[in-house]
C-alpha cells in the first residue's frame, strides 16, 4: 500500500469508526441484493448504504459493496439476481427480500457456495442466512401505550395497515392488538390498509370515515400518517391524535399543527440506514467473528421533544434515518440473546 492509500485509508477509518486491523477482509467482495425502490423508505436506504459502505470500501476494508435493485418487486427475479451474484464471486449477500420463503432456495445455494448471507427488514427463513429484525411487535405495541399515557380515558381507534400478506404489516399489527386488549378504554373501530403510502392511505381513509364514530387516535405503520390526516381533514372531521412514520411530510405536517395549535403525538418507524448495519454484521462474519443468527435492533422513535431536531436532519421526501458504524453492529453481536 502507498502513501497517498494509507492516508487516505485512514482518514476514511475515522470517519466510520474501523479499527486499524481491517485487512482480513479487504479483499471481500459484499453485494446488496433490494427487491425493489419504490418508495421513500427504500430509496433512503439504498442512499445510506451507498454512503458507508463506499467509505469502508475507499478505506480498504472491503474491496466491494455494490447495491442490486430488482424492477419488479418478484421473488423469482430476486432469486435469479442472487443466482448471478453468486457467479459474480461475492463473499457475502445482504438481502432484503421479497419474501421470507420464497427466496430459500436461492439463498441455500449461495450458503452452500460458502457465500455468508445476511438478511434485513425484509427477513428469510432459510437456516443459513442470518436475520436482522426490528420488534415490530414492539412497535406496534408502542403505540397503544403511548396513546394510553396521552388520554387515559380512552377512545376509538382507526388501524391503518401496510401491504396485505406481508409479514411485517401482520407482526406490526399484531402488536397494536396485542397491546389493545391490555387496555379496556380503547376500541379499534375500523382497519384499512393503507401499503404503507400516503396516497393509498388517503383514499382508504376517507372511504371508511363516513361509516365510523367519532375517532380518538389513528395507528399506523409508516408512511400512512399524513395521508390520514389529509382524509380526515377534507371530511371536516376532528383532528384525531394521529401517530406518525417518521417520513419527511409527516414530520413537517405535525410541526405545522403543534405551532398552531400544540397538536401532539408520536412517530415511530424502523430506521432505514439499518442496511448499513447489515453491512457491517456481513463484514465482521467476513472477519471470522461469531455471530448468532438472529439480531433485533430498536425502531426509531420521534417524540415532541426532539420532533424539530429530526425533521431538520430530514431531507424534503426522506425519512428519518440512523446509519450504523463498526461499533455499532458490534455492540448488536455483542448483546444478541
Amino acid at each position: 500500500m502507498n502513501i497517498t492509500k494509507m492516508l487516505l485509508a485512514s482518514a476514511v477509518i475515522a470517519s466510520v469508526a474501523v479499527p486499524a486491523a481491517f485487512a482480513d477482509t479487504s479483499s471481500k467482495k459484499i453485494a446488496l441484493s433490494n427487491n425493489y425502490a419504490g418508495n421513500s423508505w427504500r430509496q433512503a436506504m439504498l442512499t445510506s448504504w451507498q454512503k458507508v459502505t463506499g467509505e469502508a470500501v475507499k478505506a480498504g476494508v472491503v474491496a466491494a459493496a455494490d447495491p442490486f435493485t430488482t424492477a419488479e418487486n418478484q421473488a423469482t427475479e430476486q432469486a435469479a439476481q442472487i443466482q448471478n451474484m453468486i457467479l459474480q464471486g461475492y463473499d457475502a449477500i445482504v438481502i432484503d427480500a421479497a419474501s421470507p420463503t420464497a427466496l430459500n432456495g436461492a439463498i441455500k445455494e449461495a450458503c452452500d457456495a460458502k457465500i455468508v448471507v445476511v438478511s434485513f427488514d425484509g427477513i428469510v427463513t432459510e437456516p443459513c442466512a442470518w436475520r436482522i429484525a426490528v420488534d415490530f411487535k414492539g412497535m406496534g405495541a408502542s403505540q397503544i401505550e403511548y396513546l394510553a399515557k396521552k388520554m387515559p380515558k380512552g377512545g376509538n381507534i382507526l388501524e391503518i395497515r401496510g401491504l396485505a400478506g406481508v409479514s411485517v404489516d401482520d407482526e406490526i399489527s399484531a402488536g397494536i392488538h396485542d397491546a389493545a386488549s391490555k387496555y379496556p378504554q380503547f376500541k379499534i373501530v375500523g382497519s384499512v390498509h393503507g401499503d404503507w403510502a400516503q396516497d393509498v392511505a388517503q383514499r382508504a381513509v376517507a372511504g371508511i370515515l363516513p361509516s365510523l364514530p367519532d375517532i380518538a387516535a389513528v395507528v399506523t405503520q409508516g408512511g400512512d400518517g399524513y395521508g390520514a390526516a389529509q382524509a380526515f381533514a377534507a371530511a371536516k372531521r376532528p383532528m384525531p391524535t394521529i401517530v406518525m412514520g417518521n417520513r419527511q411530510d409527516e414530520l413537517a405536517w405535525w410541526k405545522k399543527e403543534k405551532d398552531a395549535s400544540g397538536y401532539e403525538t408520536m412517530s415511530v418507524s424502523i430506521a432505514p440506514g439499518v442496511s448499513t448495519l447489515a453491512f457491517w454484521v456481513a463484514q465482521q462474519i467476513l472477519d471470522g467473528q461469531q455471530v448468532k443468527k438472529d439480531l433485533v435492533v430498536p425502531f426509531l422513535r420521534i417524540d415532541q421533544n426532539n420532533l424539530e431536531t429530526n425533521l431538520a436532519s430530514t431531507q424534503a421526501g426522506g425519512v428519518a434515518n440512523v446509519e450504523y458504524t463498526l461499533d455499532d453492529a458490534k455492540k448488536a453481536i455483542a448483546t444478541a440473546k
